[in-house]
């Protein structure tokens, strides 16, 4: 990572977090517009899914319920 980088992941994270979460989504969003293979991205996601679901399986994650997931998240939201 380059200086100028460090300097501005300095500079992003000391933002509030709502305007970190807008920073984050414009990034990602850019990615988008590279030329991944979508082969090389779903092939990421089963790798990751497989990891997840073996972590569950395995007990090692329990995992959160979608009804606390959905409530924090509205309480998130109601805060903005």
């Amino acid at each position: 990572m380059t200086q100028r980088t460090q300097e501005l992941l300095r500079e992003a994270l000391a933002l509030p977090v709502d305007e970190r979460a807008d920073v984050a989504a414009q990034l990602l969003a850019s990615l988008d517009d590279e030329d991944v293979a979508t082969e090389d991205i779903e092939a990421a996601w089963a790798v990751e899914i497989e990891k997840r679901a073996r972590r569950v399986l395995s007990g090692q994650s329990e995992g959160i319920p979608w009804e606390d997931v959905r409530r924090r998240a509205e309480a998130e939201l109601r805060k903005r």
